[in-house]
């Protein structure tokens, strides 16, 4: 049994043996291709959660109505990707087996594929919603396959065809966007065809992965690999407010660098949009 941290995410105080969903945070940057600094992000969400309410007026929601439990951060050994999957396959799978909901705060984005393992071995009909500016479909990256620019290409690998719905896409090789038309349903530049997905997936476990470059970087400079164009705040709490209508088993959010928004305003909009996702698959 998990251990509640007393440094939380605000609102997120249950006990495990309670807690419908259980936070983890995953302090991973170490494939990072540009701007690294991810790892601290788990780290400042917690902080500047203490300047947001529990209450949601987009949602008409509390988070003190629900049983959330913030297990706090793993561990990892440095320098070594292979074991950081494990354990982060290991931790998902275990509050998977007892009937809870992980949410996982990364780091980058390859932090999914080790959650998409445990998630994919206990639901084998796994369907993944991908919300991101990258496409994140190479098959390697300067040559390793494990990368956060890979990630979806690994996911793809254990799902297959025609279960993975990426929205927000801006970026991202030739080859990548080719692979998509044959392989995911790829929808490029914002969630405007994201309304219809509830009917599409109604009953069928899905993971959500919010890489948080989907924003603009105007709104939300305080990432990685930031590029032009791009999402509003709005629309993405109006997307992630349809989760409620899916079966979500679980869920991320990753690639926030708030070493790179010395304002703290993505820090903050980070946690807003966590509050709104806890809020909305509970």
């Amino acid at each position: 049994m998990l251990n509640r941290q007393y440094n939380c995410f605000i609102g997120c105080e249950s006990e495990y043996k309670d807690a419908q969903t259980v936070i983890f945070g995953a302090p991973f940057d170490s494939t990072t291709s540009y701007r690294p600094g991810t790892r601290f992000a788990a780290k400042a969400i917690r902080s500047e959660s203490f300047g947001i309410e529990t209450y949601s007026p987009y949602q008409d929601k509390d988070l003190c109505d629900i049983l959330v439990m913030d297990s706090g951060d793993l561990d990892f050994p440095f320098g070594n990707t292979a074991r950081v999957l494990d354990m982060i396959e290991e931790r998902t799978a275990a509050i998977l087996a007892d009937g809870k909901k992980p949410l996982m705060i990364g780091g980058e984005h390859l932090v999914t594929l080790g959650a998409l393992r445990a998630a994919v071995k206990k639901y084998p009909d796994l369907h993944i919603i991908h919300f991101d500016a990258h496409c994140d479909l190479r098959d390697n990256y300067i040559g390793d396959q494990l990368s956060h620019a890979t990630v979806i290409r690994r996911a793809w690998e254990l799902v297959g065809d025609g279960r993975i719905f990426q929205f927000g896409i801006r970026s991202g090789d030739r080859a990548e966007f080719e692979f998509a038309k044959a392989h995911t349903y790829l929808h490029k530049f914002d969630l405007s065809t994201f309304e219809g997905i509830a009917d599409r997936l109604q009953f069928k476990p899905v993971y959500f992965t919010l890489d948080l470059d989907v924003l603009d970087s105007s709104v939300f400079p305080g990432t990685g690999t930031p590029e032009a164009g791009g999402i509003g705040f709005n629309e993405l709490v109006n997307a992630i407010k349809k989760l409620k209508d899916l079966n979500i088993i679980g869920c991320d959010m990753n690639e926030l660098c708030p070493v790179y928004d010395p304002s703290g305003a993505s820090t903050a909009a980070a946690c807003k949009i966590l509050r709104e996702l806890l809020l909305a698959i509970n």
